[in-house]
């Protein structure tokens, strides 16, 4: 290994890529000027489809760890596992997830059928290979979601889709599939509160909660393309995070709490996490993803809740790497 040099690797992106893809730069920076800090000699890499350019490169740096900002490939979410693969194959080792729990929970509809072995409840959903819950699905309203992609990818008005029964929304699917936009499961909407739990190193940072200020009845609570990426717009200007919460909601931040210790465990979870709620108007919550690369931005929530904890990003950079390196002994 090369000393104290070490290699940010990241999801190759260009000009005229969207603003998601676009923000792994602005994390990547700030996470090389954290490790500047800290004593290291920090390169950043894009990582493409390339493979024999993405070994040669690894080895000719040959580093003392990756810190893995990957998020897609190309472009495409369903590509997120390949760095880590490639750097176990390497024998290299790096921050964050496992190439095995990337996968699985990259996957939605694979993470959904193993929540539910984990006794994690999920919205109920149809798509390939659950057949079980089609029969229990009724009319209401239900949102088309990407086995891979993150809602920027999917989400526009076919989406959201208000329907009399299960015969009904297979065959919505069933067209939404044939979009070409890759592969689609569909989820039943609910409606309520969202709330997020970040771990880091295996440790709860605050929970946090996204507010819908002043919706319209009719527009749909979700926080979408807009809501994260478009400054000037309603759904962003309208959905603050907030850290503080009363006295009543303590028992429900404690299920939410106990829940995503569960996720962390049966995932077999390291370094950084985040798993995010809907809770219903009974009250009852629902896992809606496990995110094992969350954004690390310094105007994500992931570092919010991080600083709300005390920590600079300087300091939340540290945790991850030795919680990287520790696994090296």
């Amino acid at each position: 290994m090369n000393g104290k040099k070490v290699v940010i690797l990241h999801s190759q992106v260009g000009e005229d890529s969207p603003k998601d893809e676009q923000d792994v730069l602005v994390q990547a920076d700030e996470v090389s000027k954290s490790l500047a800090e800290l004593g290291y000699q920090p390169v950043t890499v894009p990582f493409s489809l390339d493979i024999d350019k993405n070994i040669r490169t690894l080895k000719k740096m040959d580093p003392l760890f990756v810190f893995n900002l990957v998020e897609t490939v190309e472009g495409n979410g369903q590509l997120i596992h390949l760095a880590p693969a490639l750097l176990d194959h390497l024998g290299l080792p790096y921050t964050g997830n496992s190439q095995e729990a990337i996968f699985v929970t990259s996957n939605k509809a694979l993470s959904k059928k193993l929540l539910s072995a984990a006794g994690v409840a999920s919205p109920p959903w149809l798509g390939d290979g659950n057949p079980r819950d089609a029969a229990a699905l009724g009319a209401g309203r239900y949102l088309l979601k990407s086995v891979w992609e993150h809602a920027s990818n999917w989400f526009d008005d076919s989406s959201l889709v208000q329907v009399g029964g299960a015969a009904e929304l297979g065959a919505l699917l069933e067209k939404k599939n044939r979009s070409g936009h890759g592969r689609f499961y569909a989820e039943s909407y609910i409606d309520g509160r969202e709330f997020n739990l970040a771990l880091l190193t295996g440790e709860f940072l605050p929970a946090a909660e996204i507010q819908f200020v002043e919706f319209p009845d009719n527009k749909l609570r979700i926080v979408d393309f807009r809501a994260k990426w478009e400054e000037e717009s309603f759904e962003y200007t309208h959905t603050p995070r907030t850290f503080d919460f009363p006295a009543a909601d303590q028992p429900l931040l404690a299920e939410l709490r106990s829940i995503a210790r569960r996720c962390w465990d049966f995932f077999n979870l390291r370094g950084y996490a985040r798993v995010d709620f809907r809770v219903d108007n009974h009250n009852r919550p629902w896992v809606l993803e496990i995110n094992t690369n969350p954004c690390l931005s310094p105007d994500g929530g992931f570092h919010a809740a991080a600083e709300r904890n005390g920590l600079s990003f300087s300091k939340t950079v540290e945790r991850i790497v030795n919680d990287c390196l520790s696994g090296k002994e």
